[in-house]
């Protein structure tokens, strides 16, 4: 039998109940694919982090209930608040390597960590799909972009906020949908849909934030920003826009801390 630490915690957040939960498991090697999935899908949580110690520092990959993705935002912070809490490192920075993304880096400063991601781009959209906004119940948006995601910009923090979307209808879009619109004590607000994923509207959404960041700064002439997003639990974000970096700095909260035990799981 194997025994491995577990942490749940809620990132983006100062408070417990805020802010977006992660799964955070600390390996000593790697276990096979399918009982990462199958741990994933166990901890029922939108994004279980597992990270393995090198040379460099860390390697890190993030788990859905269905499959592994090639970047997460708030399960990064998440494990890196566990390392940084809980398994005395000593340093203010954490490398970690990534399959798809690269290296990302988080410091610390404080209470607040920092997520060292790279930019997005995204270009405008002349026709959206007009199921993207029939579906988000809009009649239409002030603009819409495309790249990883939808980026979907709305006129102010009151529409983002009261938008009710039938979720499950924009499954054949084949894409995320973040909508955003500036904010009213901060910079920009946002809210993360997730069509066809376990979790329909992502809490927190760190990742998105590589999109985010670039628009509004150029949009606003500011390199240094406040952001929210206004989902039902909420999250606040510092972001700074470094050309092809984004800086995205969020608190976290550990909520629980437990052992996992795994029978007749060998690794490879």
């Amino acid at each position: 039998m194997q025994t491995i630490d577990f942490y749940m915690v809620d990132a983006f957040s100062d408070r417990t109940f805020g802010g977006n939960a992660a799964a955070v498991c600390p390996l000593t090697e790697w276990l096979p694919d399918e009982v990462l999935l199958k741990m994933a899908q166990q901890h029922n949580q939108s994004e279980t982090a597992f990270f393995v110690r090198n040379d460099s520092g860390f390697e890190l990959r993030w788990f859905t209930t269905q499959s592994e993705i090639n970047l997460c935002g708030h399960a990064t912070l998440a494990a890196a608040h566990v390392i940084f809490e809980y398994l005395d490192y000593p340093d203010t920075a954490i490398r970690f390597t990534t399959r798809f993304v690269g290296e990302l880096k988080v410091t610390r400063n404080g209470d607040w960590l920092t997520l060292d991601f790279p930019a997005w781009s995204t270009e405008a959209v002349a026709n959206p799909p007009a199921l993207l906004l029939t579906t988000l119940g809009i009649a239409a948006a002030k603009e819409v972009r495309v790249g990883r995601d939808y980026l979907v910009v709305l006129e102010n923090q009151a529409q983002v906020e009261a938008l009710q979307p039938d979720i499950a209808g924009m499954v054949p879009l084949g894409k995320m949908v973040c909508v955003t619109a500036p904010g009213e004590s901060v910079d920009f607000v946002s809210r993360f849909f997730c069509p066809g994923e376990s979790v329909p509207e992502d809490p927190v959404t760190g990742s998105a934030h590589s999109m985010l960041i670039p628009y509004w700064g150029e949009k606003q002439g500011k390199q240094v920003m406040q952001a929210r997003q206004v989902s039902a639990r909420g999250g606040d974000l510092r972001c700074e826009w470094r050309g092809d970096r984004v800086l995205i700095g969020g608190q976290a909260t550990l909520y629980l801390m437990g052992k996992v035990f795994l029978r007749d799981v060998t690794g490879g």
